[in-house]
Parts: structure tokens; C-alpha cells; sequence
């Protein structure tokens, strides 16, 4: 059994179904699928969720050539990001760290006396893990974490440089570190031509429903599991009782195996009684809300400069509501075919601990998402049509200490035969990420067979 429809829940069904095994996979949702998802806007399918996968590492590429589908990778437009007044090229970095430091000051990203601090390297010894945004300031000051990191940090995770452990988020940067001059070894790394990132055929929406169809298992929606209870005693592989349904008319399933592919919280409730512990470690695991605000225009209505640009990020001192904008017309080659007459963008907003800006109605955050393209952008066009995505508790936060903990829970999990975890709380929160993490949980199930 597989509790959990995301990407996690759905690549670990589609795993042990290969084995020969009878799957259910049980979520609580109307949908399948999690963070990614399709919405249509303006006519046209839109990815509303993760719109992007990373194509340096294999899983998610992997996948798709498992299940034919076809992978597309972004078109040359460049990205920037908007600092000290204006839209502005954004340089070769390792988060942040900046790899070619000529571009770095003709980008103007950073302020005179910013840039010669980040060029004149402060050496510190890193020996334990460090927040990101601690071990940066360290060694090339607070402009570079203000301007380059917290944009790029906040893209991914949606936190904050200075709480996000350097260990579980950027652990090459942490090695760096520990070996010496970040930016002398910065200087070495190689331009790449390869693409960062790739997508699917019809967006990163489609991949959910490539995997149910593949899958060989079970599934039922809109089914809550309330409650997880080991049948055996400790140590026995006797299996698991899951209750599921509505508290008035609940239902008891019994399975040999178990997969949790919950976000954080939810585990943590489900392995209340069976593990404290993990339980324990799983409930401090904070999570960051966003939403996704995807707008169309007539094509005529923008700007042509905006073409030659895949969007922007925003860093958080500049003080505005959103922190991204994607434009995802001229990102993706297939979003722009669906119809030359209407172009599709779309901009983020949410941070941890600052769910405040979300309190607003969705014309509300249309509302900002405008003032804040048109100021940033040029484009003052109005949308002729608009959708609004909330994700609540989409984003775990790694904190400083992430892997200690993450360890600890699968040691007191690896006590309970027939029971494995996975998902975006342990191992990255990409989508390459959670399906390396997913196919971790079915090897620990099946390795004895």
C-alpha cells in the first residue's frame, strides 16, 4: 500500500507493482499528482505547479524515457533578476556564489562597495553544517547573500538563506568551503552548454498521468488515511492496519507494506504511535506556502524585449510581493505553439514564515502580481485571463541540522519491517529529487525479495 498520490506516491506504486506486487495507492484528494499539476488558462493547459525538472541529475530524465515521453529543454532566452532599480542579467553562480566575477560587476547586481566585498574573500573554517546564508556572508558579505542567494534559495525552497542548512540544500558549496577560496575554486568550474533544466511534452502536469497509466496499481482518491497501526509486534513483519475514510464511517485495510508519501506533518501524525521518534523529528520539519499566479495577454500587448527573456527573480530586500516572474512564452518552445495570438506568464509569491502575503483574495495577489510586472517589466497590458494556485505547506524547509534528522528518522523507520518513507521532506525537494527518494523507499522493501 502507498499512502500518497504526488509524484512520490505514484513512482513508488508503479515500483513495487513491478515486482509482482498487488499496489493500492491511497490519497486524499480529488487529484493525483501533488505539486504537479495542469490548469487551463486562456484556453490553453498550463502547468500551475513545478513547470521545470533539473536535467543534471537523472531520475527525472530517466523516468520519462521509461514511459516514452517526449523532453523538452528551455529555449535561449535569458533570466535576470531585479535589483537596486532595475531588471538586470543574472550572473553565473553556484547559489550565488559567483562563478565568473567580470560578470558579476557588469551585471550591476550588486552595489560598489558590495562587489569589493565579495571579491575580497574572507577566509573562515567550516567544519559543522552552517545555514547557507551564514556560510556565504562569511566569505563574500551580506550583498551577495541579499541579492544572489535569497532570490535563487527562495526559487527553490521558498525560505530564507540564513535557515536553510548548507548541508541538505547546497552540499558542493559546503565541500567548497571546507577546501578552501570559494571563488579560486569557483573560477576552475567549467561553462556548460548542457541545459539546467527540462520538462515534458504538455508540461511537467502531464507526468503524473504518464505514470498512472504505466503504473499496474491501484488507486483511490479522495481518501483520507487517518490512522497507521503495526499488527505484529516490535520487530515482526506482520504488516500494517491503515484506517481510511471519513471519522463517521471509517474503514480498516490491512496490508504486508506500507509506503508513507506524505509531506512532513501528516507522517508525523500517522507515526505517532508506531514510532515517537521518527514522529518526533518529522513534526519540527517546517514548510513554506506559495501560490502560482499564471496570467495570458494578447501577444501584441507585450513588450518585445519580453521575449528574449525566461523571467526573473526578485530578492527579498527589494520588498515587493512577488519573487519570481516566469515567462513561460519564451521559456518553453511548446507553450508558445499553443497559440501565437496569446502568451502565458507566471509569477510566484510566498515565503516561510510570511503566509501574510497570501491572505489576500486571488484578484488580490492578480492585483500585486500586475504592479509588480509592470513596474519591473514594462508590461502594462491586462491580462485576458487569469488563474490563481495555492499551495499550502507545498515547500519543506531544510533547516540547519536536516540530514541528522532525516538519519535519525529512517533509522527508527528501518526498525518496523515493512514500513518506508519518501516524499519532499528527506532527500530535495525537486522533482528528480522526490523520485530518487521514492525509488530509495521501494528498494528498503524490496531488497530481500
Amino acid at each position: 500500500m502507498v499512502v500518497g498520490g504526488g509524484i512520490a506516491g505514484l513512482v513508488a506504486a508503479r515500483g513495487l507493482a513491478a515486482t509482482g506486487r498487488d499496489v493500492l495507492l491511497l490519497e486524499a484528494s480529488p487529484l493525483l499528482g501533488g505539486k504537479l499539476r495542469t490548469a487551463e488558462v486562456a484556453g490553453l493547459p498550463v502547468d500551475v505547479g513545478a513547470e521545470a525538472m533539473l536535467a543534471r541529475r537523472p531520475e527525472g530524465l530517466d523516468l520519462a524515457a521509461e514511459l516514452g515521453a517526449e523532453v523538452l529543454h528551455p529555449t535561449p532566452a535569458t533570466s535576470g533578476v531585479w535589483s537596486r532599480g532595475a531588471l538586470r542579467a543574472l550572473p553565473r553562480s553556484l547559489m550565488g556564489v559567483p562563478l565568473d566575477l567580470d560578470q558579476l560587476a557588469a551585471s550591476g547586481v550588486l552595489s560598489p562597495d558590495g562587489l569589493a566585498r565579495a571579491t575580497a574573500e574572507t577566509a573562515t573554517e567550516v567544519t559543522d553544517d552552517v545555514s547557507v546564508g551564514e556560510l556565504v556572508a562569511a566569505r563574500l558579505g551580506d550583498e551577495v547573500v541579499e541579492r544572489l542567494v535569497e532570490p535563487l534559495l527562495g526559487g527553490v525552497y521558498a525560505g530564507h538563506a540564513r535557515r536553510i542548512s548548507a548541508a541538505a540544500a547546497v552540499p558542493q558549496l559546503l565541500a567548497m568551503a571546507r577546501r578552501g577560496s570559494l571563488l579560486e575554486q569557483a573560477a576552475t568550474v567549467p561553462v556548460s552548454t548542457a541545459p539546467v533544466f527540462a520538462t515534458l511534452a504538455g508540461g511537467m502536469g502531464t507526468l503524473p498521468g504518464l505514470v498512472r497509466d504505466a503504473g499496474g496499481f491501484d488507486v483511490r482518491t479522495s481518501a483520507t488515511v487517518r490512522a497507521l497501526r503495526h499488527l505484529g509486534s516490535a520487530g515482526s513483519p506482520s504488516g500494517w492496519a491503515v484506517t481510511v475514510g471519513p471519522t463517521t464511517h471509517p474503514e480498516t485495510i490491512e496490508a504486508t507494506e506500507v509506503v508513507l508519501a506524505t509531506p512532513s506533518a501528516p507522517t508525523a501524525r500517522l507515526l505517532a504511535e508506531v514510532s515517537p521518534e521518527a514522529a518526533a523529528d518529522l513534526a519540527v520539519i517546517e514548510s513554506a506556502s506559495v501560490a502560482v499566479v499564471s496570467l495570458a495577454f494578447r501577444a501584441q500587448d507585450v513588450p518585445d524585449a519580453l521575449f528574449e527573456r525566461s523571467g526573473f527573480l526578485v530578492p527579498p530586500v527589494e520588498q515587493r510581493a512577488i519573487k519570481a516572474a516566469t515567462f513561460s512564452f519564451a521559456k518553453w518552445a511548446w507553450v508558445r505553439d499553443l497559440d501565437p495570438d496569446v502568451v502565458v506568464l507566471r509569477t510566484s509569491l510566498g515565503r516561510h514564515r510570511e503566509e501574510a502575503t497570501l491572505q489576500a483574495a486571488d484578484e488580490g495577489l492578480v492585483r500585486v502580481s500586475l504592479a509588480d510586472l509592470t513596474a519591473m517589466s514594462g508590461l502594462t497590458a491586462r491580462p485576458v485571463d487569469t488563474h490563481v494556485q495555492r499551495w499550502g505547506g507545498a515547500l519543506p524547509q531544510y533547516a540547519v541540522g536536516h540530514l541528522d534528522r532525516v538519519a535519525r528518522v529512517r533509522a527508527s523507520i528501518a526498525r518496523l519491517p515493512g514500513l518506508a518513507l519518501c516524499g519532499a521532506a528527506y532527500d530535495g525537494v525537486g522533482v528528480p529529487a522526490v523520485i530518487g527518494s521514492a525509488r530509495r523507499a521501494v528498494a528498503s522493501l524490496t531488497q530481500a525479495d
